[in-house]
């Protein structure tokens, strides 16, 4: 993003009249009108002062969080086709954006580039919101910027383009990967990584042959040669507060959603994916568990993903950033 896509950026969302009289309502709050111009002028110099990153990030700290009842004020006015309320809600939500970007960082895009990426999300969440819903808008928000984040990456950091449900498979590859070599201190083989995910070898020798950027996943990246490849795979222990806080959110919306499957798809969702109290199990584990076949486990599997797509897509949303694991 250049630095004049930038600037007309801060401009669309931060310098509209809407904002200018947020800023005016700030600096009415000093005692004189030679203070309130004083205050004005600092704030232009200072921002001449600044890059076009710390411009940005600085102007929508003027934009007010909602409250949940104005959030849904907002909401309803915005479903009516009320573009201010619509604005508004964009505004007061682009810090959330910045918080998920950041999360992205060192992996392909620059970061006001993920941020442009995330904030077409947030609109999209902002056309789709129904505040009837019972949940907050944060929640509901951090699934489309995600989504939109993570197709950008997909799409534009690789010099050979591969389709999305083959990227997502392969990045399970190398994360489980990162796993392994951290626990058994050397690179983990196409075997190794195979048992850990109960798949056959060959499917996980092809998957990273298609990978024409790296031959194991300690190569190093970049031009000075210091980052490897496991540096810019998400580390899903290492996130701050704020974001636990979303993830815990869609947790609980989640697990709100499974009461829609029958007693056994519940079951077998909750162990194959670590919710309920169970940890994350494999196909073969779970049916040990539970007395049944692998297949007739992966069945249900089947059979719980795609009744809870059908949950999610009365909710607007869409599970494919919920699981790792191809639903066919």
């Amino acid at each position: 993003m250049s630095i004049s896509n930038t600037v007309t950026k801060v401009e669309e969302f931060a310098f509209d009249n809407a904002s200018v009289k947020t800023i005016d309502n700030e600096l009415e709050r000093s005692s004189s009108t030679e203070s309130k111009a004083t205050a004005r002028e600092e704030f232009d110099a200072s921002s001449k002062s600044l890059d076009a990153t710390q411009l940005y990030l600085g102007e929508i700290g003027f934009s007010p969080l909602l409250t949940a009842e104005e959030e849904v004020l907002y909401a309803r006015r915005a479903l009516r086709g009320d573009e201010a309320a619509r604005k508004r809600m964009i505004e007061s939500n682009l810090r959330l954006v910045v918080k998920i970007s950041r999360r992205y960082s060192n992996r392909g895009l620059a970061l006001l580039d993920l941020i442009e990426e995330g904030n077409l999300g947030l609109i999209r969440a902002v056309e789709k919101f129904d505040p009837e819903r019972g949940f907050r808008f944060s929640t509901y928000a951090t699934w489309w910027i995600r989504q939109t984040i993570e197709r950008a990456l997909m799409n534009q950091t690789r010099t050979i383009r591969l389709p999305i449900h083959v990227v997502k498979e392969l990045n399970i590859y190398l994360r489980t990967a990162r796993e392994l070599s951290q626990k058994l201190d050397h690179e983990p083989t196409a075997e190794e990584i195979a048992a850990q995910l109960d798949i056959p070898v060959e499917d996980v020798s092809k998957m990273l042959r298609l990978n024409e950027r790296i031959s194991s996943v300690d190569t190093p990246i970049g031009g000075d040669g210091e980052k490897a490849l496991l540096d810019i795979i998400p580390d899903a222990n290492n996130s701050d507060p704020e974001v636990s806080t979303q993830d815990d959110d869609i947790k609980s919306s989640l697990i709100h959603w499974l009461e829609e499957l029958n007693p056994k798809q519940k079951e077998v969702l909750a162990r194959r994916f670590g919710l309920l109290g169970y940890e994350p199990s494999t196909l073969e584990e779970v049916g040990r568990e539970i007395g049944l076949t692998r297949e007739r486990v992966r069945q249900i599997q089947v059979e719980g993903l795609r009744r809870l797509r059908e949950v999610l897509i009365k909710q607007g949303l869409n599970m494919e950033n919920l699981f790792n694991v191809e639903d066919d």
